[in-house]
């Protein structure tokens, strides 16, 4: 099996641990040896931001730390085992970003990451690197090597109470991080995204997959921001392979993070089938030939096969059982 995945950060890199686990691997290891399958997960950069002078990728590197079992798998982001003494040096000096703290493991990637890229290697070509280390057993591709930034419009929350607050754009890190998502989006944009081209490698992985299939992530911010680039919503609608999706939503909630305050900006309802039906049918210039809802719900997506399974990615076991209904829905 020829496995692509559209995935984002913490919820696909937990659902490529469970496509490793149904193809038999160790999910926080390297692929055996001797295995004919392939898994490419092609992953949001969208999210990534400049701090500290320091290249930060998050779904890339929740990806890279999960699959290979370096994971805080208790904070839910980051290193295992980190420590936080360069963070303290710089909180010492008044010159830490107190809403987005860097472990020094952490920083270490940053730094060859960041090296890399000044040194005028592409974003693809740093992440193989990093991949060589690390051993995922996952071919990791950035959507883009072009820079793509999420920035989200709200009202200043710095306005003086009374006046009308004047609209401003922030980072979609410092939406997500520093306001917990709480500041009510006028719009998301993915600004760079027209100007992109898919990253190394991306296109060829659709092309040449027996599935795809797009993770529970975020729908706006992760999904969304992936098929923005040019070429990328091109190839999965032409792509021989069937194209299935899982739903980000367990009654109509989240799991993890803010996937209903994004969607509510787009103007899309926080339930499985509106989900579905905005990502739509392959047949009809959409997405999808298959979608996952939860077990108990029911979904109505015009074109588009819909099976209800458990959906709580609660171990490796339970996500590649997910797995196995994908194919099972797109019967290969």
């Amino acid at each position: 099996m020829h496995i692509a995945v559209l995935a984002g950060g913490v919820g696909g890199a937990k659902f490529l641990a469970g496509v490793k686990r149904h193809l038999g691997w160790d999910p926080y290891g390297a692929a055996p040896a001797d295995t004919d399958d392939e898994i490419v997960a092609i992953v949001n950069t969208a999210d990534d931001i400049r701090l500290h002078g320091l290249q930060i990728c998050p779904d890339l590197d929740s990806c890279l730390y999960t699959l290979s079992g370096q994971a805080d798998t208790e904070r839910g982001w980051g290193r295992a085992g980190e420590t936080w003494t360069a963070s303290g040096e710089l909180a010492g000096y008044g010159a830490e970003a107190p809403w987005f703290s860097l472990g020094d493991k952490d920083i270490a990637t940053h730094l060859v990451r960041t090296r890399m890229l000044d040194a005028g290697y592409p974003l693809s070509s740093v992440t193989a690197a990093l991949v060589a280390r690390w051993q995922p057993g996952v071919t990791l591709l950035p959507m883009t090597d072009d820079r793509v930034e999420t920035h989200v419009v709200v009202a200043d929350p710095a306005a003086t109470a009374g006046d009308p607050a004047p609209l401003i754009a922030l980072h979609f890190q410092e939406w997500w991080v520093r306001h917990g998502a709480g500041l009510t989006p006028q719009s998301i944009s993915p600004i760079g995204a027209a100007e992109s081209t898919p990253a190394p490698g991306v296109l060829e992985a659709i092309a040449a997959a027996d599935l795809i299939l797009i993770a529970p992530s975020n729908p706006v911010v992760s999904i969304g921001t992936i098929v923005a680039v040019p070429g990328i919503k091109q190839a999965l609608r032409s792509a021989t392979a069937p194209v299935v999706a899982v739903a980000p939503l367990i009654g109509g909630a989240p799991v993890r993070g803010h996937a209903d305050v994004c969607l509510a900006a787009i103007g899309v309802e926080s339930t499985a089938e509106a989900v579905g039906r905005h990502y739509g049918a392959r047949s009809d210039q959409g997405l999808l030939d298959g979608y996952l809802i939860a077990t108990g719900e029911t979904a109505d997506v015009p074109g588009v096969r819909v099976s209800a399974v458990p959906l709580l990615m609660s171990d490796p076991d339970a996500t590649a059982a997910m797995v196995q209904a994908c194919r099972e829905v797109a019967g290969v």
